[in-house]
């Protein structure tokens, strides 16, 4: 099988405070792996080693389809293929969908095939609206989870990074986002998404689950595994390998790590 993403024995800390303590996780092209998991286990802690964030110390290793991401700068790790959503979206006051994706056209040597993918992706993903309109600006929750989403598609990332894009949604929102994700799916793309519930896996087809706990994924299975964990929480496995990071007491521990 070929690997969108291969992680091996990823640590990461802040500080002398270690999070990730040795975690291994593979996604292969055309794969939507869901990684789940009690606050303080170090979920968001993985986005932010993945995608570079200063502050965090990393080992081990994170190839995105075959190229080592550890120790590259933000930049340069998104050149390489990989790509995230986030929680809580940015606004961008003045700048339309459309004049953002021209401009990464322009600074791009595939920007022929990206103003391709826009009117594609536009389509596939009835996001045309979104273009005229200021980045994520005066969109619903659930709209700009989408927005997000067709950008993605447009960038064409090897790796997409969907970090617990079913938050603060009503269950129409949560319908119509696992929808979009579904529609972004394709051969030459893995996807990792990150939650809390199972509500957004009611409309999604996971190829695997993975749980979480004290900084490294300690159970996988299939999608039957996430309707276990909404059936009998996290206690068990918190009990058996530990709860939260170290000092996660405050604020959960830099609000969930």
């Amino acid at each position: 099988m070929s690997l969108a993403l291969e992680v091996r024995n990823l640590r990461a800390s802040i500080g002398s405070i270690e999070i990730l303590r040795g975690l291994d996780l593979e996604v292969g092209f055309g794969e939507l792996h869901v990684l789940m998991g009690p606050n303080g286990s170090g979920k968001s802690t993985l986005c932010h080693a993945l995608m570079g964030k200063p502050g965090y110390s990393t080992t081990g290793s994170a190839l995105v389809a075959g190229r080592e991401l550890l120790g590259e700068d933000v930049e340069t790790r998104a050149r390489m293929g990989l790509s995230e959503a986030f929680q809580y979206p940015t606004e961008i006051p003045g700048i339309t969908l459309r004049d953002l994706f021209e401009e990464l056209a322009d600074q791009r040597d595939d920007g022929d095939a990206i103003r391709a993918r826009v009117s594609e992706a536009a389509d596939r993903l009835d996001a045309t609206r979104f273009l005229d309109r200021p980045v994520n600006g005066g969109l619903s929750g659930g709209e700009k989870k989408r927005s997000e989403i067709f950008q993605l598609a447009v960038l064409a990332p090897s790796v997409a990074v969907l970090d617990e894009i079913d938050s603060g949604l009503d269950v129409d929102a949560v319908r119509e986002v696992a929808e979009a994700v579904e529609r972004m799916r394709g051969p030459d793309i893995g996807v990792l998404l990150i939650t809390h519930y199972n509500r957004i896996l009611q409309y999604l087809k996971p190829d695997r689950v993975h749980v979480m706990v004290a900084g490294a994924i300690v159970q996988s299975g299939g999608p039957e595994l996430a309707e276990e964990l909404e059936e009998r929480g996290y206690t068990d496995l918190v009990a058996e390998f530990g709860g939260p990071t170290p000092d996660a007491g405050e604020d959960d521990f830099l609000a969930g790590l």
